[in-house]
C-alpha cells in the first residue's frame, strides 16, 4: 500500500515547512486566543470587532490581544476587514468543537513539555517524556497521582473516543446473550457499568492494575452494579500468569494499542488460552489505515508519538495489518470485521 504524496508546489512545501517550524508556538497562540476568551468575543460580534474593543471587554492589554488575534490571521482563525476581525470557520472548530477541544486538551496537559524528550524516546525505547510528571515506567502506573489537569485531559481524550462507540457496539456484544464478560484493561468502569445497564442478568469481570481498579470501584458503587461486576487486579506484562477462564467474550477496547507488538502476541496468546469453544474475543481499536477523514489520520499519528515519549515507550496506533499478523500468529481466527463504529473505530471479533 502507498500512503501520502509530494505534489505540492515547491513555494507551498517551504510554506508548509514554516508552519512546522513555528508549530508549537502558535498552537500556544491558538489556545491562548481560545482561553481568554478572546475568540468568543469574536464570535459574539456578528458585525465584527476591533483589537480595542476586544481589549476593552475582556479587560486585557491591547498589546496583547493584537499579538494574538494577528497571529490568529495565519492560524486562519479569524480574518479581518477595516480593521474588524470575524471568526473563520477553523476559528469556530477550535472554540467550539468538542473533538478539538480534547485533542487540544490532552497535547497541552499531557503531552507538550513531555515532548522534548522524544527524540530521547526514539533512542532507548523508554517514554522519556514522563519524567515531567513523575517516575513511572509507564504513565498507567502513575494516572492516580497525575497533577489535576493532565490527569482530567488524559481521561477526557480517551473517554471521548470510546463513549461515541459503546452505543453502537452494544447490540453486536448482546446479540449472543453472554451470561460473563471479561473486560481488560477496564480503566474506569465505563464499560462493564454500561453492560449493566444494556443486560439485567449479565456479570463482567474487569482485569486491570490495582490502582487503576480503585477509581472502577468507586463508580460502580455509585452505580449500584458491585453485585454484578467483580474487579481482578493484575499486571498484565507478567505473561506468566494465566488469563481468568469461563467468559463467553473478551473485551479489549483501545487496550491493545497500549502495548507492543510482541507483548500483543502473548496477551492474544493468554486471551487464547482463556477461551472456550464457543468463546469470542472483541478487539476495538482505532487503526491509522481504516480511517475515512484524513484529519482522523491525522490524529493517530500524532497519538503514537505520546505513546512513545510519554505513555510506555513501544506502543502506538497500530496498522489494522499488524494487528491481523498478530492475531493469526496467535492462533486465533477473526470472525467478523465491522469498520466505522463511533468516531473512528474498527472491531474485530476472533475466536479459537
Amino acid at each position: 500500500m502507498n500512503y501520502g504524496s509530494d505534489k505540492k508546489s515547491a513555494v507551498q512545501a517551504k510554506f508548509d515547512a514554516q508552519k512546522i517550524a513555528f508549530g508549537p508556538v502558535m498552537f500556544q497562540a491558538a489556545r491562548a486566543l481560545r482561553d481568554l476568551d478572546i475568540l468568543k468575543c469574536v464570535n459574539e460580534s456578528p458585525e465584527g470587532i476591533t483589537i480595542a474593543e476586544v481589549a476593552d471587554r475582556l479587560e486585557l492589554r491591547e498589546y496583547g490581544v493584537k499579538v494574538l488575534l494577528e497571529a490568529g490571521l495565519s492560524l486562519e482563525l479569524v480574518r479581518v476587514e477595516n480593521d474588524r476581525f470575524f471568526l473563520t470557520k477553523t476559528g469556530w472548530h477550535i472554540l467550539n468543537d468538542t473533538l478539538t477541544r480534547v485533542n487540544m486538551d490532552f497535547t497541552n496537559d499531557v503531552n507538550y513539555l513531555g515532548m522534548f524528550s522524544l527524540t530521547e524516546s526514539i533512542r532507548t525505547g523508554r517514554p522519556e517524556g514522563l519524567k515531567v510528571f513523575g517516575g513511572w515506567s509507564t504513565v498507567y502506573e502513575g494516572l492516580s497521582k497525575l497533577p489535576p489537569e493532565a490527569r482530567e485531559s488524559w481521561f477526557a481524550f480517551d473517554h471521548y473516543y470510546s463513549d461515541q462507540a459503546f452505543p453502537e457496539v452494544m447490540p453486536v456484544v448482546f446479540r449472543n446473550k453472554p451470561a460473563h464478560i471479561l473486560d481488560i484493561g477496564g480503566n474506569t468502569g465505563k464499560f462493564a457499568i454500561k453492560c449493566m445497564e444494556c443486560d439485567g442478568h449479565v456479570k463482567v469481570t474487569i482485569l486491570d492494575l490495582s490502582a487503576q481498579l480503585k477509581k472502577a470501584e468507586e463508580n460502580i458503587r455509585k452505580a449500584g452494579f458491585e453485585k454484578r461486576i467483580d474487579l481482578y487486579p493484575m499486571d498484565l506484562l507478567d505473561h506468566s500468569e494465566p488469563l481468568p477462564k469461563d467468559h463467553d467474550i473478551i473485551w479489549m477496547s483501545q487496550f491493545l494499542d497500549c502495548f507492543s507488538q510482541k507483548d500483543i502476541l502473548e496477551l492474544l496468546r493468554r486471551s487464547k488460552e482463556a477461551m472456550h469453544k464457543d468463546s469470542e474475543l472483541f478487539i476495538l481499536e482505532t487503526y491509522w489505515d481504516k480511517q475515512k477523514y484524513e484529519a482522523s489520520t491525522y490524529c493517530l499519528h500524532a497519538t503514537s508519538l505520546y505513546f512513545t515519549d510519554i505513555a510506555n515507550g513501544c506502543s502506538q496506533m497500530y496498522h489494522s495489518e499488524d494487528l491481523l499478523r498478530l492475531i493469526e500468529k496467535s492462533g486465533l481466527t477473526v470472525q467478523e470485521t465491522i469498520e466505522n463504529i463511533g468516531i473512528s473505530h474498527t472491531l474485530f471479533i476472533c475466536k479459537k
